[in-house]
């Protein structure tokens, strides 16, 4: 005789396989913003030749940083090596290699925006050019747009959970359907 599956353990399950099926089914929609800043602990010198490569050869537009701009301020080098830094990494693949600036970067979750001065997310970049306001939703980054230990995490966070539907589901067939 067939039981049927109780609500709790039915909500249970799709719980768990929520998340794992947006992302199959979004792919290329990243729901972590992210930018690539200055880390607090870089020397200024180091700071300032990072600015100086990433504004010129780098190709960044550094202009909301230079006078008269939204994000000038002479005296926050951190801040406008973060600008740079960030435009960089946006325009060039947003890889872990493309927010490093010889060490002095790193990326945060951590949203730099400060006043007028409005840093652009990964979640603002449309096929390789920045775009307006994002309307990106989803759980988590899609494989494509990861690199190094993100993709390793999501790799990790989809074995875990696909191990833990694989339990749940042993567990259901032998309970409810002998």
């Amino acid at each position: 005789m067939r039981r049927r599956l109780s609500s709790p353990l039915a909500l249970l399950l799709l719980a768990l396989l929520a998340p794992a099926s947006r992302a199959a089914t979004a792919p290329g929609v990243a729901s972590l913003e992210l930018w690539c800043v200055a880390k607090n602990n870089a020397d200024d010198a180091s700071l300032q030749a990072a600015i100086n490569w990433a504004c010129g050869l780098g190709g960044s537009d550094c202009g909301p940083i230079q006078q008269g701009g939204p994000c000038y301020d002479p005296a926050d080098i951190e801040r406008s090596a973060s600008y740079a830094f960030n435009d960089y990494y946006l325009k060039h693949g947003m890889t872990d290699d493309s927010c490093n600036f010889a060490n002095t970067a790193a990326l945060t979750s951590i949203n730099p925006s400060r006043g007028n001065c409005k840093f652009p997310s990964s979640l603002s970049v449309n096929n390789g050019s920045l775009s307006g306001a994002s309307t990106a939703v989803g759980v988590q980054p899609a494989y494509d747009n990861l690199s190094g230990c993100n993709r390793i995490a999501i790799q990790w966070y989809s074995f875990v959970t696909m191990s833990i539907c694989s339990v749940l589901l042993q567990w259901l067939f032998s309970e409810h359907w002998r």
